[in-house]
């Protein structure tokens, strides 16, 4: 179990923060708590009871601020991966002597914060495959996203395609492409593909794995760009 926390004197901010840690963790299959606290002086207390492993810790906050809480914590444990959160750029210089991980500005951007929590999972040797939970036939499946060749809408329901099934659920493309990461890209109002199975784009189609699927023409550009930038990564 991963216990991760959010320390922040304002609900809203915790709330985004939350939402985002939330879906990445489901999609990488990891089994998790999270614990809010609006003030340091009460996550400091929860230190003689609970041990955590990631804390995002805001650093203006009224009475113990962020830097005099993550002082605290490491006079108790060096165990946790410690994450500032500021407005301030200028502060993140002060995490150095409290062995703070990294930092993230408000206001949020989803993808820096994606990128911070897996690398505090790497170095507690926590990052894995990620997976899409799913609602099939009654039904609750994990799907490896690198077996997902593309996934395509049929009316209401979304078919999840691998090499070896198809898997269909009730749900809207739009909304699962806000979920996935970067290498699910749109190419048609019905299809979003894993690049990792793009072999070729050829005019107004993708070749990939063994077949070939449709590309609008409002999706061509921005899916040759995506593609360019996978494969040179």
């Amino acid at each position: 179990m991963l216990n991760l926390v959010i320390c922040d004197d304002e609900r809203t901010l915790r709330n985004d923060l939350r939402k985002v840690l939330e879906t990445e963790l489901e999609l990488c299959g990891q089994t998790f708590k999270i614990a809010e606290f609006d003030c340091g002086e009460s996550l400091v207390r929860a230190l003689n009871d609970s041990v955590f492993d990631i804390i995002f810790l805001d650093i203006e906050m009224k009475g113990l601020d962020g830097v005099a809480t993550a002082r605290e914590i490491r006079k108790r444990t060096s165990a946790p991966e410690i994450i500032f959160v500021t407005s301030y750029p200028d502060f993140v210089f002060q995490g150095y002597e409290v062995q703070a991980l990294n930092y993230i500005l408000k206001p949020y951007q989803k993808e820096k914060i994606i990128s911070v929590l897996h690398t505090a999972l790497e170095r507690l040797g926590r990052d894995s495959e990620k997976y899409y939970m799913v609602e099939s036939r009654g039904q609750t499946l994990r799907l490896p996203l690198s077996r997902i060749k593309y996934f395509f809408s049929d009316r209401r329901s979304v078919n999840a395609v691998t090499a070896e099934e198809t898997h269909t659920f009730y749900g809207k493309l739009s909304e699962l492409e806000t979920e996935l990461p970067e290498n699910f890209v749109r190419i048609h109002n019905r299809y979003l593909v894993n690049l990792k199975y793009v072999q070729s784009i050829q005019g107004n189609s993708v070749q990939m794995a063994g077949e070939e699927l449709p590309v609008s023409r409002s999706c061509k550009q921005d899916l040759a760009i995506a593609f360019a930038k996978y494969m040179l990564n």
